[in-house]
């Protein structure tokens, strides 16, 4: 579990906490969900390069800092769509893929059935974000398919993970560092997580 970063910020536990609440309504769901997503995002990208920059202010010419990544944001479908706004929100100008995985309700191994991403990869900063960090079937799925594409610089981003995804995780991409609001206690037998926040897609969605 080397790669797992648990990010424990007050407002991300607060905003994680209300989610976790079974009387949350759809509405209040995704606006904390755009919140808490945008304050990880905001601690998982200090390491990004800058470069400087003229510019004028109102009284001077002067140097400033500006990001200099490509950023990728590649959401696994369906409930991945959900943390977009809150990447976006602060970085509007990055590039956003899809990825689509199920997890087969019998044997829980992720199915591909959809994958569209940016090109260009091999030096890009890749976001993968998905709520949930379960049995880690899909997220394991969703990395490889964006490596075999070029990408070498990915971090993946939930807001949930449980023992059992990270260490399956981490031993499937031990270079892809996990940042996660929360360690959670297990998995039931139906592979959702312990004491978790429910079907994050079907709380994002109202289905």
């Amino acid at each position: 579990m080397g790669t797992l970063h648990i990010i424990d910020h007050p407002l991300i536990q607060s905003k994680l906490t209300r989610m976790r609440d079974t009387r949350t309504d759809n509405e209040t769901f995704r606006r904390l969900l755009d919140e808490l997503t945008a304050l990880m995002v905001y601690e998982i990208t200090r390491d990004y390069p800058l470069r400087e920059i003229d510019l004028a202010t109102p009284l001077e010419r002067t140097t400033g800092r500006v990001l200099d990544a490509r950023v990728i944001l590649v959401p696994i479908l369906r409930a991945g769509t959900g943390m977009l706004g809150g990447v976006l929100d602060l970085i509007p100008m990055a590039k956003v893929g899809h990825v689509g995985l199920y997890r087969d309700p019998v044997t829980l191994q992720p199915v591909e059935y959809y994958c569209k991403l940016p090109p260009n990869l091999e030096e890009a900063r890749i976001i993968l974000v998905d709520p949930m960090l379960a049995t880690g079937g899909s997220a394991i799925a969703a990395a490889g398919m964006i490596k075999r594409r070029g990408g070498k610089h990915i971090q993946f981003l939930c807001l949930v993970a449980s023992p059992e995804g990270v260490a399956a995780f981490s031993e499937a991409h031990a270079d892809v560092p996990i940042y996660s609001a929360a360690l959670d206690r297990e998995l039931n037998a139906k592979g959702y997580i312990l004491p978790g926040l429910g079907d994050a897609g079907d709380r994002i969605f109202g289905t």
